[in-house]
């Protein structure tokens, strides 16, 4: 089947990205669904800081590749062993290509899936193939996704089943966005009622992460950004007190509001010295979650008495510490009730034919979400 998608040849290429075209609109033949997969008509894809990333060369990929790895759409074919998904359901995609079958799937960490590790670095589907072609040429998935698409087929353990009546443009946050940036509250760091938070960075992610904070009732809620719509956007959605990271004191100031710093920081920013502003904003004891992905030449460095005597603690958080399929249903849940307004996230919807341009203003800080809609979806 002939479909069009935006496929990526070279990483790297210059900024402005609506005049040096990374991604070219291409008509590319999809192969249907094999065994536990799903041909997934596309409704909507949400554009990420992590695409952001790969194109600009800070996360390596196999090329020619189609990106995106948040989405909605409505089935229209499985593959043999899929019984739970029908023709005609609407789904969310994210980026958890689980096998279902190993140790960290089995024991409720599908995000760290051993087997997808190996499938995502190769631009692969679980098989080790792929079902994209162009010309004869073979073209790789991104995390086995690659919903920049008219179509995706995906793997069965890559989507959700969601509620018809639910818009699919908002829903598609929740395959990434919203599925991080909550998760990395409620699940990764947990966060008891009353706490004192603070976010590093206001994209979909760390304005979802604001939500989470609402969510799990903390008193204080700092957001930090160097923009000031999203400084006014984090507060419209829950954020107790806000501040520009560029003010020189800046870390000093969200320590006297919290008595000596914030409970939990969460790191949002992509960038290692948003690492470095949100450690600053702790308190003795306090925690800091990162969930943002930066170059992987970077590295972060802290003081290691400060983290001893202060008896702080640094860690990762991928995907939320999500399992989709409890997950997402749940946060949706939450949406129906006006609890997640996640709508308040998107900043704009855009063409296919826009993507690149939609890079600019991503890359720009001051948009949260984007979300290319697909026509006929």
């Amino acid at each position: 089947m002939k479909m069009r998608a935006a496929v990526l040849h070279e990483q790297g290429r210059a900024r402005p990205f609506a005049d040096s075209r990374p991604m070219t609109i291409e008509e590319l033949d999809i192969e249907g669904p094999r065994a536990d997969e799903v041909l997934i008509e596309m409704v909507a894809a949400g554009l990420c800081h992590s695409d952001l990333s790969t194109l600009q060369g800070h996360r390596l990929r196999r090329l020619p590749t189609v990106l995106g790895h948040e989405g909605g759409g409505i089935v229209r074919e499985v593959g043999p062993g899929v019984g739970e998904i029908k023709v005609g359901d609407h789904v969310v995609l994210g980026p958890v290509l689980a096998c279902g079958e190993c140790r960290d799937c089995l024991t409720g960490h599908p995000a760290l899936c051993t087997a997808s590790q190996a499938a995502k670095s190769h631009g692969t589907m679980l098989d080790g193939t792929s079902r994209l072609s162009w010309d004869g040429r073979e073209i790789f998935h991104t995390s086995g996704v690659s919903c920049f698409a008219e179509y995706s087929v995906a793997s069965r353990f890559s989507l959700v089943v969601i509620d018809p009546d639910l818009p699919l443009a908002e829903s598609a946050l929740f395959g990434c966005a919203v599925m991080t940036g909550v998760g990395a509250v409620v699940n990764t760091a947990r966060v008891p009622a009353g706490a004192a938070i603070a976010v590093v960075g206001l994209g979909g992610v760390g304005l979802s992460a604001i939500l989470g904070g609402t969510l799990a009732g903390a008193e204080k809620i700092v957001a930090v950004d160097v923009h000031d719509e999203k400084l006014s956007l984090a507060r419209e959605i829950g954020a107790t007190h806000s501040f520009r990271a560029s003010d020189e004191n800046c870390a000093e100031a969200v320590r006297e509001l919290t008595d000596g710093g914030v409970d939990f920081a969460f790191e949002m920013s992509g960038v290692t010295r948003g690492m470095k502003t949100a450690y600053d904003l702790l308190r003795r004891g306090g925690v800091m979650v990162t969930a943002s992905l930066p170059s992987a030449a970077e590295e972060f460095a802290f003081n290691a008495y400060d983290l001893v005597s202060g008896e702080k603690t640094v860690r990762g958080c991928y995907m939320g510490s999500c399992v989709p399929k409890r997950d997402i249903p749940r946060f949706l849940r939450m949406y129906k009730r006006g609890r997640l307004p996640v709508e308040k996230l998107m900043s704009a919807m855009i063409t296919l034919d826009d993507v690149n341009l939609g890079f600019d203003h991503l890359a720009e800080g001051r948009m949260a979400r984007q979300v290319i809609g697909f026509i006929g979806g």
